[in-house]
């Protein structure tokens, strides 16, 4: 039987909002959203997933209905509290699947939690923060003190989907629009930091788990980057999504959706 539920966990004093949705006894997925969104931009694939699996969504710190930290955050600290989070649910392993910031906090979660994770999906993130990536997040931050997030929305929608798809403006960019506009300032100042100064490259060789690396085909660098990346870990592969950008969960959740299917449902899953 399918069940849903909302519920808040604590952590360390910071209440956070989680979604739990599908068949109890099956086996579980947890999906890590990306900066300046929150769980819901993963209801396509919770739609079409939810009926094999039971799967755990929440919102990063600082983002959606979960609290905003007194302090930075670290790559770490977001590994951690996916982990305790699994804990929190009573998960003894799941297959993680992130976005963006999402992907590299379950990296982070695999390499160091090892038996937790029976499967990682890294969608349109990295192992570490490129060369430039600190200023260049010092920019999105200085426009987001003085004009707020709203000042940040044209800018990164821009980034994230293709021109004809934004001049489209479907229901999937408006709903990106609003998370983004939606995530406290403060909230998306914390987490950003994760993102300027973290590696976790080091680790990559021995990564336990099979890893599956996605990329939109139209995402900058990352298909180069991710292709590289499938090729430095154990049991790793990766997928280009066409015509999309950097949420192809999004763009193209009939294709993110086909290639997800066939790794999660591998024969050693």
């Amino acid at each position: 039987m399918s069940v849903s539920e909302t519920r808040f966990v604590d952590i360390d004093g910071l209440s956070f909002h989680c979604r739990v949705d599908g068949a109890k006894g099956a086996p579980w997925l947890v999906f890590s959203n990306s900066l300046m969104t929150d769980l819901s931009m993963w209801n396509d694939q919770v739609a079409a997933f939810a009926g094999r699996f039971r799967i755990l969504r929440y919102d990063q710190r600082g983002h959606g209905r979960t609290g905003i930290p007194a302090s930075d955050c670290t790559m770490e600290q977001l590994a951690e509290d996916l982990i305790r989070l699994m804990d929190a649910f009573d998960i003894g392993h799941a297959q993680l699947i992130g976005i963006s910031m999402g992907a590299a906090t379950c990296l982070g979660a695999a390499l160091a939690y090892p038996g937790r994770v029976a499967g990682l999906v890294m969608a349109d993130g990295q192992a570490a923060t490129p060369p430039g990536g600190a200023q260049a997040w010092d920019d999105r931050i200085a426009i987001a003190r003085t004009e707020g997030m709203a000042g940040l929305a044209g800018p990164t929608l821009s980034r994230w989907f293709l021109p004809a798809h934004l001049e489209a403006n479907g229901p999937g960019i408006a709903h990106v629009h609003a998370m983004i506009t939606g995530t406290p300032l403060e909230g998306f100042l914390r987490a950003v930091r994760a993102l300027q100064a973290f590696d976790l490259r080091a680790g990559l060789p021995a990564l336990a788990c099979p890893a599956l690396m996605l990329a939109g085909a139209a995402d900058g660098a990352l298909p180069k980057t991710l292709t590289e990346l499938a090729g430095t870990v154990p049991n790793g592969r990766f997928v280009e999504i066409p015509d999309a950008g950097h949420l192809p969960n999004i763009e193209q959740p009939a294709a993110f959706n086909a290639a997800l299917a066939a790794f999660l449902e591998r024969d050693d899953a």
